[in-house]
Order: structure tokens, then C-alpha cells, then sequence
């Protein structure tokens, strides 16, 4: 795994007991057992260490913490909920960690615009639950939706389930607020679709995983809730299917299709191996397996128009068995083995993990090609790829051989990645599709980005933040 390579100074006594005025004693995690929930990333892959975790109330603290961090050269680490899986919310070299989890007033909710204006700490659980209260939608659904942030998705352009027919996180924001390096305040929090008075400044910090700037605030869009949905499970013979399959559900329901997933056979099995709670929906074995979403704001005949895509697939041998949801709680048992897809390889030992997206056409030749590139690299390795098939968006997981060591399997990271990658590129992808840069794709990014967008990358960088104070080693060394 890459490492950071800059070291951060020790943080004065001095600048320490300014920091920690800004917030309070109470609001300041010095003690490191009570750090530990901010410093070490879930699949522990990463452990960090930091002399102190502020955690701001408002907005204005986390202006003065900046102010300070910048006239001292302080560096700073923008967390949410610590739920990233590229390393780019841990400390690695001792920075200050900004959480932003106290930031948590939804200031209002507008049902007539169709917006929600969260803070940065609100949950995209709470987000979803006070659009509900009002007949709305927050679209936007992650496993991870009672520990995710509103400010840790926008910072990761975070994508989720149903981005092919609602986007990702960028589709969803209206306006920001924003504390910039130097302690200003960017309040740009409007809820206009049209709104063209020059540069989009917006765009610039969503994505930028913290290093631009500290997002405290944001208007989202909201949409209105389904009046109907259908979930159904197919079992299906290849990948090509699942391709085939997903433009006829389009063409059918004209737009209607709200999440479509692959998951493969080996990986369905390990979920039911070690999960404890998950069976298969299907007695029918198939190399693949297709989940398929429908919504609609009408009322009836969206059952009638699921079975008709699984009745065509089953003509045209894209589906081999199919079970539709009979009840909310069976659909979310067929989702559960969805979300416990990547957690339960970690039981099998090593896992090494791509976000990779490629064009939808392309995807049964990169998974073709990517299986047989992993297995030449380390001879019983096992792929298990996984993810969005509407957007392209491919989880592309390898575990490692049965009985091999841990240990040496995770050393082989970044030759997997080479291999992987260059399969990547070769069919028009992109090496992070919604988990974001961090440290584990940085060094990725001057080999296969054009030359003249990294250096406006980095010509960005030293304009907003010319001291590196913001999440220094993220993203760009």
C-alpha cells in the first residue's frame, strides 16, 4: 500500500491551546483510547495518529480553526464518518483531525423547491428520513447510511445504488458552504437549478476529498418518493446478460429501472458461508446474478411491467430463474447479500479492491479479461466482481487463494493494481469511479491522467490552499 511521504512537523503547545479554545475543552480528544474511532479506517487497513481531534459546533469554529492552522502551518484533516475506503480521512503523519460529525442541524426543509439543507455532520440516514417526513426522496443510498455524512459524500462525489437513475453525489447539490484554507467563508447555499454567474465554484470542492477546502454546509435536491416499487432477483448465465438484460428493462419501463447489480456466483456464496443471516433466494446455481429495481410515481402496473422483463429475459436466454419480492422485508433480504458483498470477503482472509468504472458495453470484456489477468498473476486467486452494471461502476475484488497467507497476498496490492488498471484504461475506464482517490490510487494519477488536467490539478491546489494545510498527501503528493 502507498504511504505518505511528506512528514508534518510536531504541533506547538502554543498552537495546540489555540486550537483547543476554538472548541472547548470537552470538544477536544487528546487522550488517544478515546481517539481510536477517528484514527483507525473500519477494515483497518489504516491506523493513524494525531495530537488532537477537533470537533467543531458550527460553522465559525471551523473558520477560526483554519484561520489558525493556516497562519501556523498546521495541518489539517477534514473527517466525516469515517467510513472511507481509500485512506483519505485517516491522519498518517500526525495531522490535526477536523470532525465534523457536531455539524449536524438539518437547517430546513423545503418541499416546495424539493431541497434539504443539511450541515456537513447529518447522516445520509437522517437526510433520507427528514425528506420522508415530507413525502420526498433524498436519492442517494449507500450501506453505509447511518454513519456516511452529507460532507464526507460530497468531499468523495460518493455514488451508491441508485446512481443510474438519480446520479451521484455531485447530481445532488444545489449549493455549498464552504471554509476555505485561509478560515473564509464561501456561503453559496442556493437552491437554484439555474444559476449562471460565472465559474461554478461549487464543483471545484465536491470530490476533492477535503484538500480544497472544508465543506460545512450544502443544498440538496430532493425528489418525489416512488409510489411503487419492485425488486426482483435473477439468476442469469453471464455478464453479457446482465448488459443485454439492463437495456431491455430500460427500454421497457422507459427510464423506470432505479438500481441494477451484478454479483457473482462465488461471492453470493461466501455471503451466505459466513454471514449467518442471508440465504440464497434461488435453488438455481448461475455464474452471475442480476438485482434488479423498479420504481414508479404510479401506483399499479409495475409488477405487471417486472415480470414482463423477467418473462422476455427467460425467452431470450438472459435469465435462467427469477424471483420477484413479495413483501418490503423480502426485498431487503435480497439487498442484504448486496450490501454484505464486499464486508464477508474479509472472512475469507485478503481482499484487494477496485473501484474501477468502464463504458456499460465494455463491462463483459473487462470482467473476461480481468479474471484471467488476476488467476495468471497469483494462481488461485479468486475474482468476485460486483457492483453497478447500470453506470458501469465495477467492484472489482480479488481474494485471495484458500490457505494462502494474508500477509503475502496483500503484498502483491499494487502489482494486482497494474494489472488491473491497465485492463482499465484499455477499455476506456476510470481507475475510481465513487470511493475516491486518497492515498491508494495518488500515485496512479500522473500516469494515466492528461498531462495538462493535472496540471491544473495542481496549479488548483497551490491557488486555494498555498500552505498544504488541507489533507496534505491526498489525492496529489
Amino acid at each position: 500500500m502507498n504511504e505518505m511521504r511528506k512528514p508534518i512537523t510536531a504541533l506547538s503547545q502554543q498552537t495546540l491551546e489555540r486550537l483547543v479554545a476554538v472548541v472547548g475543552d470537552k470538544n477536544a480528544i487528546v487522550d488517544k483510547d478515546k481517539q481510536a474511532p477517528f484514527l483507525v479506517e473500519f477494515r483497518a487497513l489504516w491506523t493513524g495518529h494525531s495530537p488532537v481531534v477537533l470537533r467543531p459546533g458550527s460553522t465559525k469554529e471551523v473558520s477560526e480553526i483554519l484561520k489558525i492552522a493556516n497562519e501556523t502551518s498546521t495541518a489539517i484533516v477534514p473527517q466525516g464518518g469515517n467510513t472511507g475506503l481509500v485512506g483519505g480521512q485517516i491522519p498518517h503523519n500526525g495531522e490535526v483531525v477536523l470532525s465534523l460529525q457536531r455539524l449536524d442541524k438539518i437547517r430546513e426543509v423545503d418541499a416546495v423547491s424539493n431541497t434539504i439543507t443539511c450541515e456537513a455532520g447529518v447522516t445520509l440516514q437522517r437526510a433520507r428520513e427528514a425528506a420522508e417526513k415530507v413525502d420526498r426522496l433524498y436519492p442517494q443510498l449507500l450501506p453505509s447510511e447511518g454513519s456516511c455524512t452529507i460532507g464526507g459524500n460530497l468531499s468523495t462525489n460518493a455514488g451508491g445504488t441508485a446512481a443510474l437513475a438519480h446520479g451521484i453525489a455531485r447530481s445532488h447539490a444545489f449549493g455549498l458552504e464552504v471554509v476555505l484554507a485561509d478560515g473564509r467563508i464561501m456561503n453559496n447555499l442556493n437552491k437554484l437549478k439555474k444559476d449562471n454567474t460565472g465559474y461554478d465554484l461549487r464543483d471545484l470542492f465536491i470530490g476533492a476529498e477535503g484538500t480544497l477546502g472544508v465543506i460545512t454546509a450544502a443544498v440538496l435536491r430532493l425528489v418525489p418518493r416512488p409510489k411503487s416499487v419492485e425488486t426482483a432477483w435473477a439468476a442469469i448465465p453471464s455478464v453479457q446478460a446482465a448488459v443485454d438484460l439492463l437495456g431491455f428493462a430500460t427500454e421497457m419501463t422507459a427510464g423506470g429501472v432505479t438500481s441494477f447489480e451484478i454479483m457473482s456466483r462465488e461471492g453470493i456464496d461466501i455471503v451466505n458461508k459466513h454471514s449467518g443471516t442471508t440465504r440464497d433466494p434461488l435453488s438455481t446455481s448461475s455464474p452471475y446474478v442480476t438485482l434488479i429495481e423498479l420504481s414508479s410515481q404510479r401506483k399499479e402496473g409495475l409488477r405487471e411491467a417486472m415480470e414482463g422483463i423477467l418473462e422476455a429475459g427467460l425467452d431470450k436466454g438472459l435469465v435462467l430463474d427469477a424471483t420477484i419480492a413479495e413483501s418490503v422485508e423480502q426485498a431487503k433480504a435480497f439487498w442484504r447479500i448486496r450490501e454484505l458483498f464486499g464486508e464477508m470477503q474479509g472472512r475469507e482472509g485478503g481482499s484487494i479492491k477496485h473501484d474501477v468504472s468502464v463504458p456499460v458495453a465494455n463491462i463483459p470484456a473487462f470482467i473476461e479479461e480481468g479474471n484471467a489477468a488476476a488467476v495468471k498473476l497469483i494462481p488461485g486467486a479468486r475474482p468476485l466482481p460486483f457492483g453497478h452494471v447500470g453506470d458501469g461502476n465495477i467492484h472489482y475484488n480479488i481474494s485471495q487463494p484458500v490457505g494462502a497467507d494474508k500477509a503475502e497476498f496483500l503484498k502483491r496490492w499494487d502489482d494486482m493494481n497494474d494489472v488491473i488498471y491497465k485492463i482499465v484504461l484499455k477499455y476506456g475506464g476510470s481507475v475510481s469511479a465513487e470511493h475516491g482517490v486518497g492515498i491508494v490510487k495518488r500515485d496512479y494519477l500522473p500516469k494515466i491522467k492528461d498531462p495538462v488536467a493535472y496540471d491544473l490539478m495542481k496549479t488548483l491546489k497551490r491557488t486555494l490552499d498555498p500552505k498544504g494545510i488541507l489533507n496534505p498527501g491526498k489525492v496529489l503528493p
